[in-house]
């Protein structure tokens, strides 16, 4: 329960970036859209406080990830490892972008923001299945930022930002992120205090190694239960009627008691040792 507790701090935590935004653009004292211009000008190596906003980016990367990790237990379902693996891309990704600002190294820090845009928005969408078992209200709110994370990002890939200018369609795209992880950190512990275990819908590889040992163990039982039975009933056929005496010898032939007369006439009775008398 202390696991659960630190990640939902940590997604928290994450709201961090919008206050050093804030605080870097405010203190340059330099003209700066949020419409117009992007999130990394912000961090560029020309811009007072720039060192400050690549920290942020930093830091911002340990707190998703370190998150994630934590709360992996209360998630549900298939989508519970795929959310933590996309979201931890999404953390490696603004890694690379705090790391190497866009003026220094720009092909890793345009990477690292692909990165961050593609793996926010379908660690949302994943994020969304794992915790659904627990909240429907959640679940939904993640989806819904999840899809708008993923239509801003393929809008400012392709440069249809007419709408909201570049920096207005990448913070979009960038803003789901931390927003949905600080509304499900709390939401994941409160719900793992105050709710049953939900169930998932599939069972789990120990739930089901359980139910085949409760199949063999009862297949066995039935096997025992059709061997008795049938050593009773073949003891019952084996045991007389009730009611019935057992069976008596057969009668003796009285034929056979003539011939013995008959054969005790012929003996000699002077000659115990002689044979019958020839007749």
């Amino acid at each position: 329960m202390r696991r659960i507790a630190w990640g939902a701090l940590a997604w928290v935590l994450t709201l961090q970036f919008f206050v050093v935004e804030t605080v870097v653009q405010l203190r340059a004292g330099l003209p700066y859209s949020r419409s117009a211009d992007t999130i990394s000008a912000l961090g560029d190596v020309t811009w007072p406080g720039h060192t400050l906003m690549n920290a942020s980016f930093v830091v911002q990367a340990g707190l998703i990830g370190a998150g994630a990790v934590a709360l992996l237990p209360a998630l549900r379902g298939r989508a519970a490892r795929p959310a933590v693996a996309l979201l931890g891309a999404a953390a490696l990704g603004v890694l690379l972008v705090g790391v190497f600002p866009r003026l220094t190294s720009p092909s890793l820090h345009t990477a690292g923001a692909a990165l961050y845009l593609v793996g926010g928005a379908a660690g949302l969408v994943a994020l969304a299945y794992a915790v659904r078992p627990w909240s429907e209200a959640v679940g939904t709110t993640l989806a819904l930022l999840g899809l708008l994370g993923a239509a801003t990002t393929v809008f400012y890939g392709a440069g249809v930002v007419g709408l909201l200018g570049a920096g207005g369609t990448e913070r979009v795209a960038a803003y789901v992120v931390p927003i949905g992880l600080a509304l499900t950190g709390p939401a994941l512990w409160r719900l793992t205090r105050t709710r049953e275990e939900p169930a998932t819908g599939r069972p789990t590889r120990r739930q089901l190694r359980a139910a085949e040992r409760e199949r063999e163990r009862a297949a066995r039982v039935r096997r025992e239960a059709e061997r008795d039975d049938a050593l009773q009933a073949l003891a019952r056929r084996a045991e007389p009627a009730p009611g019935r005496s057992p069976a008596a010898p057969p009668p003796a032939d009285p034929h056979d008691d003539l011939a013995d007369d008959h054969a005790d006439d012929d003996l000699d009775p002077d000659d115990p040792w002689a044979g019958p008398r020839r007749r």
